[in-house]
């Protein structure tokens, strides 16, 4: 384990619960390290945007960056609580296994799920990961991703199914259609037997979260019914991040 990064940690920490300003000396002597030390790190505490110098006194405080940080956790923690009835409904409305998952890296993590009452349905964890550009609640939020995530993306398109998208303009083709059309859909390309339909939700700011999807066999869910499935999925979606306080146009 890497003790500068836990001392860092603690830095931080310490600086967090401060109420006022710290220097040098008085982190020394807390956190019992040398001020050489403690001056490194709050050096890199300083260039990543987590604390600031003042320059009247020399001491240290942190930034709103943590607090952001935090702000971005918080959402997804409420995020489940809020859309639960959401899904609740549209689980009973189209009895297959609905998803809700956010952008983690390149792939999305599931946060939540209601399983399908059937017994043939999509197979997934709460807790696991999924390649986001080939299921549909990962392409609803690469839609809207920054150019960084999605360069990111393309430099890991590879082949899960014969279905996949494996070509960068495709896959931009594919993001297009997505935020014309108001949702994402998975055409049997994670796992060949499996389609779904899915929608970005949005928070107060307008920021993509999170998104909340259905998915299940081919022979349940094939093109038609999963344009019309599309429409009211992008509804719960909005219904929720108008919970969350998004304003912005439909």
């Amino acid at each position: 384990m890497d003790k500068t990064f836990l001392k860092g940690l603690t830095l931080l920490e310490t600086l967090a619960r401060s109420d006022r300003a710290c220097g040098v000396t008085e982190l020394a002597e807390t956190l019992q390290l040398n001020k050489s030390n403690v001056h490194r790190l709050l050096q890199g505490l300083v260039h990543q945007g987590f604390a600031r110098k003042n320059g009247d006194s020399g001491r240290y405080e942190l930034t709103m960056k943590l607090w952001e940080l935090g702000s971005h956790v918080r959402s997804r923690l409420d995020i489940r609580q809020v859309a639960q009835p959401f899904m609740e409904r549209l689980a009973a409305d189209s009895s297959e296994t609905v998803h809700l998952s956010v952008l983690d890296g390149i792939d999305v993590l599931y946060l939540a799920k209601i399983d399908s009452p059937q017994p043939v349905r999509a197979y997934t964890t709460v807790g696991g990961r999924a390649p986001a550009q080939c299921v549909a609640t990962g392409k609803a939020q690469l839609a809207w991703a920054d150019a960084t995530r999605i360069a990111q993306t393309k430099a890991a398109l590879r082949a899960y199914s014969s279905k996949s998208i494996t070509r960068g303009a495709d896959l931009d083709t594919e993001l297009e259609r997505i935020r014309t059309q108001g949702y994402a859909t998975n055409r049997g390309e994670w796992r060949e037997q499996v389609c779904g339909v899915a929608a970005a939700i949005r928070d107060a700011s307008g920021e993509v979260v999170a998104a909340v999807g259905l998915s299940g066999p081919t022979e349940r869910l094939k093109a038609r019914q999963m344009k019309e499935w599309g429409p009211p999925v992008a509804k719960v979606a909005e219904e929720i991040s108008r919970l969350l306080g998004y304003t912005g146009p439909q």
